[in-house]
This record gives structure tokens, C-alpha cells and sequence, in this order.
């Protein structure tokens, strides 16, 4: 088989286009642009194009198909090309689905967590030596790239993306993955610049569960009024079972889960993330693996990157890393560390980056998401809402919206900086979170500096 990828540096194209040439297939790409790490793991396989840009004459008769990244548009020279030779295009949604056609599907959907619960499920299955092919939004420790595809295993694992799935596809990534297993773990509005209307988000969640194959089951977060409403529509073939959190206590600061008469210490914790394992834990059963099993191997699990990562501990402080930026995701992080750490000070900063957070009409979600933080720091930058081409927010509209009286707003990096350096760590948790990186710190390094002195 020979694909080329429009867009090959992209963060899960780069991974599908490693994946396909460890299947042996033949593999080309172009990009008008590479960063680290993709380049380097590119460059490594003999996959990095010999020169960044658009290049039509790489699109010739004998391609096979050729995957269209989320950042080429319709104009693209290769597209056009690859439109008037009439090849199949493909986005890369739908080429994991045509590679996984014949296998068991789980597919992890849902406006939190899905990152997570994606993890827990293959970390378990691997744990387990089962084989499965998988696609997940984030690097995994284990696991050596962010998609596998194989000719044999039995099952595949995706995390579902309700984003768009391309320039010509406008449909959401996780309707066309065809679940078997589906799981939604809640919906919280997101992705406004495609969903304007938070109707018209639930709508492609409803899509998403009548989506599921004949015989499937649906797994729903028990809690959400609106994944409730449509499990009631669904088809009389389908299993639905709803999920809450995992009966756990927390001991001398450590979440310890109780099943069957048993006691199973946890390596992550927090509600959220025992509601995650509890979905997961359903997910794993769908395909033979007993409560026991599971519980056992997810106990050493330590989360994906960027979700409560560690970045420093002292025998008093620790800092952590999170992928946390909507206000659901807010919420549930800080919440998640004032129950593990209820007797220590938080300090919580976090970054408004993504379109959503950053548009006017959508602050007042936020309000009261860091609320359960000793001391909370929100920063943005006036310069993406210009690229991102938004009305200007002001910082009195974020600090209303939030509506927390421990809360301090900072356009400027280093005046942030200094407000955190004002700090006593002692006895406390640093918690940044952010899917950007506060325009250019090194949070690792910063972490260090205000912890681990």
C-alpha cells in the first residue's frame, strides 16, 4: 500500500504515519512546517519530507490514498491534485477506521477525561499482555508512539475527539470510528467556534451513541443529565450501563480503591479520575478482563502526560502539570488536589490559551472552577486573541467571570512569575495547568525553582 499524508507533521498524523510504516506500508508526506518531537521521529523512520511545503508533483496515479491533516485547507495544491486524479482522501479518522474495520472497537469519547480513560484501558490490556491496536491524544510512558495499527490484534482502542475531522470532512472525529464499546465520560460546552450553541454540542454526543454497532454497548457518566437523555433513545440492542466513581477512601494522602471485599492502593487520585477508572474498568470487562484483573494492573498506572504529572516533590511541597484549560477540566483537577491534600496551601495558576477560553461570550463558564485553591493565578495573552482573531478581553472580564475573591489575573509573564515567587511553599502544592505553556516558560524549570530550591 502507498499513503501519503497532506500535513505529516501533525501530533497524531506523524503517529498514524509511523504506525502505517511499521505495518510495511509505503509511506510519503509534506507539511508546510515541522516541530520537535514529530521532526526528529520523522527524520528517524526515513519518513521527513527533504523539504518543508507543498509539493503537488507528489501526488501521483499510484498513490493508494492520501490523508488529509486538520490543518490543510481546501486549496492545498496536494488536495487539489489529489482531487483531479480522483484518489480516495481520506481524514485520519476515517482511515483508522477503515484499518480497524474487522476488530472490537472501544472508543472513548467525552468533553474530560477521555485522554485518561484511553490510557487506563491500554495500560491495563498491555498490563495484561493482550494485543490491540490504539490512537490516543497524548504520549503514554510504555508506549512508544500515540497509535498503533497491526494486521492481527483482536482490538482497538481510540480516544474519541468530537472536533472536526477535516478541511473537507466537517464531521466530528468520533463519528467515524463506528464504536463497539462506546464510552462518554460527560459534556461540558467546548469547541465553541464549530459548536456555537450548546444544543448543538450535545447533538453530535447523541450522534456519537447512535453511531454504535448493532449488539454495542454504551457506558455513560451516570451524573450527566444530558448522556442520561440519550441513553434513552438508543436502539433495544444496546447495553447501557452508567457509571459513578469507584468506592475509594483516601489514606495519608493516597487514594486506596475498595471492590469485592478488597483493598487496591491507586498510584492516581482524585473523583474524577476514579470515575475515569471506573469507565475504563467497564471498558476492559466488555472484552474479558475481570474487576480483579483490572483493579490489580491499574494500580500501578500513573497517569498520561500532562495529567497531574509531577514536575517536583520535596518531603513538604510538591508541583504539578496539568492538561486542564476548559472549566470542567478546572474544576475537577483542582478539586481532585484539595481532597488528596486537604491541610495543604494550593497555589493554582492557570493559562487561558485555547479559542474557547479566550472568547468573551464563553469566561462566564468558568465561574467558581478554582474555588478550591488556597490562592488561584489565571493568565493570558492579549496577542493570541489577536491571532485567534477574537473581540479583546479585558482583565476585569476575567476576573468577574471567574467570580473568586483569592483570584489575581496577569497579562504579562513575568509579573506571573513574580506573583508566584511571593509564595511560602512550605506545606503546599504547586499546581500549573495550561495546554500552551504561559508564552514560552519552561514550567519544569519553574516548578524547580519555586519547589525544589
Amino acid at each position: 500500500m502507498r499513503v501519503h499524508f497532506i500535513a505529516i507533521g501533525g501530533s497524531v498524523m506523524h503517529n498514524l504515519a509511523l504506525a502505517l510504516h511499521a505495518k510495511g506500508f509505503q509511506v510519503s508526506g509534506s507539511d508546510d512546517e515541522f516541530f520537535e518531537p514529530s521532526k526528529s521521529r520523522l527524520a528517524a523512520a526515513g519518513l521527513l519530507p527533504s523539504e518543508a511545503g507543498w509539493h503537488a508533483e507528489r501526488i501521483t496515479p499510484d498513490l493508494d490514498a492520501v490523508i488529509l491533516g486538520m490543518h490543510a485547507m481546501s486549496d492545498n495544491p496536494e488536495l487539489v491534485r489529489a482531487k483531479e486524479l480522483g484518489l480516495k482522501v481520506y481524514s485520519f479518522p476515517e482511515y483508522l477506521y477503515e484499518q480497524t474495520r474487522d476488530k472490537r472497537r472501544i472508543v472513548v469519547g467525552g468533553s474530560h477525561g477521555k485522554t485518561t480513560t484511553t490510557s487506563m484501558i491500554m495500560y491495563v490490556l498491555r498490563k495484561l499482555g493482550r494485543d490491540f491496536d490504539y490512537m490516543v491524544g497524548a504520549q503514554i510512558e510504555g508506549f512508544d508512539t500515540m497509535v498503533r495499527l497491526t494486521k492481527d490484534a483482536p482490538i482497538a482502542v481510540f480516544e474519541g475527539d468530537e472536533y472536526l475531522s477535516s478541511t473537507l470532512d466537517k464531521t466530528s472525529k468520533f463519528l467515524r470510528y463506528k464504536p463497539d464499546v462506546a464510552i462518554v465520560t460527560g459534556i461540558a460546552w467546548d469547541h465553541i467556534n464549530v459548536f456555537p450553541t450548546f444544543d448543538s454540542y450535545v447533538d453530535t454526543f447523541r450522534k456519537f451513541a447512535h453511531s454504535i454497532e448493532p449488539n454495542g454497548e454504551y457506558i455513560y457518566f451516570a451524573d450527566d443529565e444530558n448522556l442520561k437523555s440519550i441513553a434513552g433513545e438508543l436502539r433495544s440492542d444496546i447495553t447501557i450501563k452508567p457509571y459513578a466513581a469507584l468506592n475509594y477512601e483516601v489514606e495519608d494522602e493516597r487514594v486506596v480503591v475498595v471492590e469485592g471485599g478488597k483493598r487496591y492502593p491507586m498510584s492516581v487520585f482524585g473523583k474524577h479520575n476514579m470515575q475515569n477508572m471506573h469507565a475504563a474498568m467497564l471498558a476492559c470487562e466488555a472484552v474479558g478482563v475481570s474487576r480483579d484483573e483490572f483493579l490489580t494492573a491499574i494500580s500501578t498506572f500513573g497517569g498520561a502526560a500532562k495529567r497531574l504529572q509531577t514536575l517536583c516533590e520535596t518531603s513538604d511541597a510538591i508541583a504539578f502539570l496539568d492538561f486542564a484549560h476548559s472549566p470542567s477540566k478546572l474544576r475537577a483537577t483542582t478539586n481532585a488536589v484539595r481532597e488528596r491534600y486537604p491541610n495543604r496551601k494550593i497555589v493554582a495558576a492557570m493559562e487561558l490559551h485555547t479559542f474557547s477560553s479566550l472568547t468573551k461570550e464563553f469566561l462566564p463558564q468558568y465561574a467558581h472552577s478554582m474555588d478550591a485553591a488556597s490562592e488561584a493565578i489565571v493568565y493570558f495573552n492579549p496577542s493570541e486573541i489577536e491571532h485567534k482573531r477574537l473581540a479583546p478581553i479585558s482583565v476585569d472580564d476575567v476576573a468577574q467571570a471567574f467570580d473568586n475573591d483569592k483570584l489575581s489575573v496577569y497579562t504579562d509573564t513575568q509579573k506571573m512569575v513574580e506573583r508566584l515567587r511571593s509564595f511560602d511553599y512550605e506545606n503546599s502544592v504547586l499546581l500549573i495547568m495550561t495546554s500552551g505553556n504561559f508564552s514560552g516558560l519552561d514550567l519544569r524549570e519553574l516548578a524547580k525553582s519555586l519547589i525544589c530550591k
